[in-house]
């Protein structure tokens, strides 16, 4: 992982948060990095970009079809996201994160394979076609957003995602709108609630 966005927080303290954004296909470090700065003041921003091409559409991990996922190269992408995540990491500091669609997805992929490395994350418009395996999200938060109308990713699979980190010790929550896959302020503004408590 070599492409990838940083600030360090303007007038961070030393226990400022390390805040990892992660945007969808098509996106690229950009996407949501300034954004970041608005929701999560004085936090250091990293931002990474996915390094799979789909027709020219940069991702995280590679698909065979909508909805349809290679797993054998989503568990080497999950492993390698991990190990950066890891090599940015300091004593101290908590690590959130958020992610839109694709990026929702390789977030709640390392999620589901190393439980204690984010201490907070916001999914947007997640989508996983899997059951993800058991893992212990105790003192963990995670906020969900979606639509309700959603073509990528369906209410009930959406739930049951929420399901999974609540029934696993994760203080989860999850946030609707009424559109589909697009971003809608509501969820902004979730995030920025969601957020408020690791302000410094």
């Amino acid at each position: 992982m070599t492409n990838y966005q940083f600030r360090e927080g303007q007038g961070a303290s030393p226990t400022a948060p390390l805040f990892f954004v992660f945007h969808g296909t098509g996106g690229d470090e950009n996407q949501f990095f300034d954004l970041a700065g608005q929701l999560l003041p004085g936090a250091h921003i990293i931002a990474p970009r996915g390094d799979v091409s789909e027709g020219g559409a940069l991702r995280y991990f590679k698909r065979t079809g909508e909805g349809v996922y290679d797993m054998d190269d989503l568990a080497l992408r999950t492993s390698q996201m991990i190990a950066f995540v890891e090599s940015h990491k300091t004593s101290g500091r908590s690590v959130v994160g958020l992610g839109y669609s694709n990026g929702a997805n390789i977030l709640a992929s390392v999620q589901f394979a190393a439980p204690d490395l984010f201490d907070a994350t916001i999914l947007m418009h997640p989508l996983i076609p899997f059951t993800p395996p058991q893992a212990d999200f105790t003192g963990k938060r995670v906020l969900i957003t979606a639509g309700q109308r959603d073509p990528m990713a369906s209410a009930q699979t959406t739930q049951s995602l929420h399901d999974y980190f609540a029934n696993n010790g994760a203080t989860a929550e999850l946030q609707w709108h009424a559109g589909g896959h697009e971003l809608r302020q509501e969820e902004l503004l979730a995030a920025q609630r969601f957020l408020r408590p690791l302000q410094g």
